[in-house]
């Protein structure tokens, strides 16, 4: 783990399969509460943010990123690459909507385990065990606020060297909890806290 931590990563693939009921409530609330807030509600694809990305795509002139629900980000994961094109958005939406038929519970377990978290580092339990020497189990919220805020760049947000846009995003992730009533305001004082533990005197 300390040669892990010299290169802030690691150097062949690490992951812990675990079922969801050993995964952290904190962490599926943050990462539901950031990448997808209304995954339980759609089909796999949120038709309205769908159609915001695809009219600025064609007023751009390329495909960015966004609008893809977790269903969408597991069909990517599964089967596609990080090729941005229309084509691929469309396979992207046709697959997510045949994954919705295993149910929400087996999507995020399985999309927890097969996320990226770093160079060579896979899914929730793995993660968890090299970025702070735990079991996803046992995650608290600040941790698994940090956790989330790396997904849009896992292998450029390391929690040991944090970059000003993780450290910006990790509070955003964070503030959620109550914008969502997860955490009473005492309490989002306290995961605040250790927070800023967390991001400044590793």
């Amino acid at each position: 783990m300390h040669e892990a931590r010299e290169r802030g990563g690691a150097g062949r693939r690490n992951q812990h399969w675990v079922p969801l009921d050993r995964i952290s409530i904190w962490l599926i609330r943050s990462v539901v509460n950031s990448e997808d807030a209304r995954f339980f509600d759609h089909d796999g694809i949120d038709e309205k943010q769908t159609r915001i990305a695809l009219t600025t795509a064609l007023e751009d002139g390329r495909l960015g990123r966004g609008a893809s629900t977790i269903t969408q980000q597991l069909a990517k994961n599964l089967w596609l690459g990080e090729e941005r094109t229309l084509w691929r958005k469309l396979r992207e939406m046709f697959l997510a909507r045949r994954l919705e038929r295993l149910g929400k519970h087996r999507i995020l377990e399985l999309y927890l385990n097969v996320v990226e978290w770093g160079d060579g580092i896979y899914g929730a339990d793995a993660a968890a065990r090299v970025w702070f020497g735990k079991s996803a189990a046992v995650l608290l919220p600040e941790e698994a606020a940090v956790l989330t805020a790396m997904l849009p760049a896992p292998r450029k947000r390391n929690p040991w060297r944090p970059s000003p846009a993780l450290v910006k995003r990790s509070f955003e992730v964070l503030r959620l909890y109550g914008t969502y009533g997860e955490l009473t305001p005492e309490e989002l004082a306290d995961a605040r806290w250790r927070l800023e533990t967390i991001l400044t005197l590793r």
